[in-house]
């Protein structure tokens, strides 16, 4: 068969092509219109906002943290200051493999599995783009090596800077406290960009409680990096303003003596603090067993902090403000000043036979000597720690008594000391034991806390202020430590006058009388301290105290050497000097070292030919310098 072409219409082809050509076009001049409209709008519009993002790429603004304030005792000797270091950082969003990271850098700086671990869970937990300290204070071999293999390590980076430093080690370590890596708590606390560059903050003691005074202003500095995150340059700097320097009170010879009396004790703990009983500066207070602060400042090690933690000597514990003892015959003095001002003349007398019963009772209350010390006077009962004396006393004045006066002496409540953490003690009372115990008191309950047993307690501090009360005759002063003219108007110490509640107020003759007693303690022939009156420097009024720990049957009798040494009986005691024109008081506990005047004693004596060997050394430098 025969076909047929098809028929074509090359116009309407044409018109077809052209169509789609000026479609393709209209296309790509509004593709290009729109591009052109995009640039315009990224490279004028926003110009100013992508060229920061492009100079942010390889120009940093780094927070530079102040250094901390340096801290000084009374007679100019810096107790805590800064030293240069070489620190370790590392940026955490230019580190791409931790786990690596840390392999190879034990690899050339001998890190072992405990700090490596330490080191990959801070990278894990920090900030990404703010530089973390990875190792602290290397050495110069540390550094080199480093050094040498640099460009190994994107985003890691040696860094020199301060670190804390305590010169004195143990011996202000509970005092001055420490300072340690500043935790997500501390940050959440803190919420302050002042902290933006810190790495470390005060964690107890002085460092913690005047943290704010210490830390400074931060500053910065405007830095220009390469592509691994490596400085190049420093571009502009604004530097911090450093902390404010503290001095205090300590006199840093009486600290280091009361420090190395306490370490020679033979495994024993214990506190001695002491006072300027005219300010209330304290002049040396210290804890044993303590521990080196340095550690913390440069990142203790887990194994280091778990034994001090574990330790049963509880290094970390300071003993001074938070240890709470029975504060045994040391309160006898006062007791003597409520049995005065409530009628009792100083020549009334009691007959000791060795034990006290209460009316209608069968129990007896033993005192020290066993054979008994025959009739005394409140200056005899003084001087000589009768505890039958002063079990007739807190009967005859009853515990409600006893807890007003002991509370108006600051017994039971903080002194309000400028250090963190302080106990405040425990003056207990019929109503204290109903709410606490849930139990009735009973009337030998006011008998023991007479010659300060039972519920009572107090911590060092405590007695230390007590005895300055008493030297000052009813004035107490509150206990410091920082030198006021650097603090605040509203944390400047105020004194307040005990004597001027009712009938205290001008019986001078009252206070004579305890004196007299706590003079005779240690100067006359049957003081329970005269051991140390014998060579003593100066004259001293003191008072013993043996406070029990565990109770023992009626008619059962043990030996020192039968009572496991944790059992044994607390020595503390207490004195001021001289006692005409007092300057200085102060309280020894020592825990478990059996009788105060045989232990406790012997170690207050040192302290007071320390404290006034000097002053009369200083007083002839001054006589000498005159003429």
């Amino acid at each position: 068969m025969k076909s047929f072409g098809e028929i074509r219409d090359s116009n309407l082809e044409r018109d077809i092509f052209l169509n789609r050509v000026i479609l393709a076009i209209v296309a790509i001049i509004l593709m290009v219109c729109l591009v052109i409209i995009r640039l315009i709008y990224l490279q004028v519009y926003n110009h100013q906002h992508y060229t920061t993002l492009s100079t942010e790429n390889y120009i940093k603004v780094r927070p530079v943290a102040p250094p901390r304030g340096v801290i000084y005792s009374a007679d100019g000797v810096m107790l805590a200051g800064n030293r240069p270091s070489f620190n370790l950082v590392g940026v955490p969003e230019k580190i791409k493999d931790n786990n690596a990271l840390v392999y190879e850098l034990s690899q050339i700086l001998d890190i072992n599995e405990s700090k490596q671990n330490q080191i990959i869970k801070t990278l894990n937990t920090a900030t990404r783009f703010t530089a973390v300290p990875l190792m602290t204070d290397l050495s110069e071999e540390q550094v080199a090596l480093f050094s040498v293999n640099s460009h190994k390590f994107t985003g890691v980076a040696v860094e020199a800077g301060l670190s804390r430093f305590y010169p004195l080690g143990s011996d202000t370590a509970h005092l001055l406290g420490y300072v340690s890596r500043i935790s997500n708590n501390d940050k959440i606390r803190l919420q302050d960009s002042n902290y933006a560059a810190t790495q470390y903050i005060g964690k107890t003691g002085v460092e913690r409680k005047r943290e704010l005074l210490l830390h400074g202003k931060v500053g910065s500095k405007t830095i220009e990096i390469n592509a691994e995150g490596r400085l190049l340059r420093v571009v502009d700097r604004e530097p911090p303003v450093p902390g404010e320097d503290l001095r205090l009170t300590i006199d840093s010879k009486l600290q280091k003596k009361a420090a190395s009396l306490l370490r020679d004790l033979d495994n024993l703990s214990g506190s001695i603090v002491a006072l300027d009983v005219r300010t209330g500066g304290v002049l040396a207070i210290v804890s044993h067993p303590s521990y080196d602060p340095n550690a913390f400042a440069n990142g203790i090690s887990p194994e280091l902090y778990t034994t001090w933690m574990n330790s049963p000597f509880r290094p970390l514990f300071d003993r001074s403000i938070q240890g709470q003892y029975p504060p045994g015959s040391t309160i006898k003095p006062l007791l003597a000043l409520v049995a005065l001002e409530n009628g009792l003349s100083a020549s009334q007398t009691v007959k000791c036979n060795g034990w006290f019963s209460l009316p209608s009772a069968s129990h007896r209350y033993r005192c020290w000597e066993k054979e008994g010390h025959g009739r005394v006077n409140l200056v005899e009962a003084i001087e000589r720690s009768c505890d039958v004396f002063f079990y007739s006393l807190s009967n005859d004045i009853g515990i409600k008594m006893i807890h007003t006066v002991f509370d108006r002496f600051g017994l039971g409540k903080a002194t309000g000391i400028d250090l963190p953490n302080e106990e405040k003690g425990l003056v207990p009372s019929p109503e204290w034991k109903k709410k606490i115990k849930k139990l009735p008191w009973y009337p030998g309950e006011t008998v023991i806390t007479g010659i300060g047993q039972g519920f009572l307690l107090a911590t060092p501090l405590q007695l230390a202020k007590l005895a300055a009360t008493l030297a000052n005759r009813g004035k107490s002063v509150e206990p410091f430590i920082i030198q006021t003219e650097q603090l605040a108007l509203s944390d400047k110490q105020q004194s307040y006058d005990i004597s001027a509640n009712k009938n205290l107020k001008g019986n001078d003759r009252y206070w004579k009388v305890v004196n007299d007693g706590m003079v005779a303690v240690v100067h006359s022939s049957k003081g329970t301290a005269r051991g140390i009156g014998y060579t003593s420097k100066t004259k001293i009024a003191g008072k013993t105290g043996t406070s029990q720990v565990f109770s023992i049957g009626q008619d059962e009798e043990l030996e020192d050497e039968d009572i496991p040494s944790h059992l044994r009986d607390h020595a503390l005691f207490v004195a001021y000097a001289p006692p005409e024109n007092p300057r200085i008081a102060l309280a020894v506990v020592i825990e478990h070292g059996g009788s105060g005047s045989a232990t406790a004693a012997p170690i207050a004596r040192a302290i007071l030919d320390q404290y006034f060997t000097r002053k009369v050394d200083a007083e002839q430098s001054s006589l000498s310098a005159t003429y």
